[in-house]
């Protein structure tokens, strides 16, 4: 018997190549040059890695300051509306008043004069009468050259 003498060689690992025609920079992403069992070279997806997951935030407590200042916002912007209607409503009565104001500011100085006025005719309409000081003179002499004596007298 004659026996055939097979050479036997190793293949040598080899950068995969991208089909005739095809450059390798238009190779889509996520797509390889891949070898099959069979010995045939043909383009195929491949799994891509996941992307990492995103970091889990950590909840942190709202500060106290916040927390106040949220729930006075609206507190104070009521109040503020509210005074804002109720002068709205009271503007009317506050003209009036300032009205009656100066009204009452022009008695009060009318009086300060009129008063001492009004006191000052009555007493001179009064006379000799109560409230006025009545004085009296008496003088005597005797002869052309005397000497003379004289009284006077407040009531």
């Amino acid at each position: 018997m004659h026996e055939t003498a097979y050479e036997i060689t190793t293949l040598t690992p080899q950068q995969p190549t991208p089909p005739p025609g095809m450059l390798p920079s238009e190779i889509p992403p996520g797509v390889q040059m891949v070898t099959l069992p069979g010995g045939i070279r043909t383009l195929a997806y491949t799994a891509q890695q996941a992307p990492p997951a995103p970091a889990i935030p950590v909840v942190q407590p709202i500060p106290t300051w916040a927390k106040t200042t949220a729930l006075l916002a609206p507190t104070i912007g009521g109040g503020i509306a509210a005074a804002g209607v109720g002068l709205s409503y009271a503007a009317p009565g506050l003209i009036a008043m300032r009205e009656a104001l100066w009204a009452a500011v022009a008695l009060i100085a009318a009086a300060a004069i009129g008063v001492p006025m009004l006191l000052r005719i009555g007493r001179s309409a009064a006379g000799a009468g109560r409230g006025s000081t009545h004085i009296t003179q008496n003088i005597t002499a005797s002869g052309m050259f005397g000497k003379a004596n004289g009284t006077v007298n407040h009531r």
